[in-house]
């Protein structure tokens, strides 16, 4: 029998991915979790799309459950997030990227509550050489982190993933506007 706690989660789960989108640019649906992890697990893959159509991120968000609660956990759940975004290369140069990326998942969790989080932030540049030397180079972050829920509800977790995939891909905060292009290049 799956515990209610769990139940909960998957339930949690299902009906954001059943719903109306969290964002327009943003796709989301269930995927296999890992058996191994823990006792119960139910999983989500999600990805961020340009206006163009092309993937601009995408993201791996897993819930893992254990009754009697591990070693590092706070309670009997773990989250564990997986997101990789295209770069733009200027910024992926910029050495603090990687705390800033960290930063920004730190600030979306906040509402949600949150303890024990851990992770890596990694920035990748592929560049192409013979048959190939004539594809650009590009520049990607990866994050990998994984945190335990403080609270019963996961919506704002799978929230708080949804949206820094979104910011990670380069989109502005939800309900917030890009500014257009002005004549000659600039915003603002």
């Amino acid at each position: 029998m799956t515990p209610a706690p769990f139940q909960k989660a998957v339930e949690t789960l299902r009906a954001i991915i059943d719903g109306p989108p969290l964002r327009p640019e943003l796709d989301l649906e269930d995927m296999p979790a890992p058996q191994r992890l823990a006792p119960y697990a139910t999983a989500m893959s999600g990805s961020v799309y340009r206006e163009d159509d092309t993937e601009a991120a995408m993201g791996r968000l897993i819930v893992l459950y254990d009754p009697e609660g591990r070693s590092g956990w706070t309670g009997g759940f773990r989250v564990v997030a997986y997101i990789r975004a295209d770069l733009e290369p200027e910024i992926a140069a910029d050495e603090l990227i990687g705390s800033v990326a960290w930063s920004w998942l730190l600030e979306a969790l906040e509402p949600a509550g949150y303890a024990g989080e851990s992770g890596t932030i990694t920035r990748a540049v592929s560049e192409s050489f013979g048959d190939k030397r004539g594809e650009p180079s590009t520049t990607e972050l990866e994050l990998r982190a994984s945190w335990s829920p403080t609270g019963d509800d996961l919506e704002g977790h799978v929230r708080a993933w949804c949206e820094v995939m979104c910011t990670t891909a380069g989109l502005p905060p939800s309900g917030v506007s890009a500014l257009p292009d002005r004549p000659g290049g600039t915003t603002g």
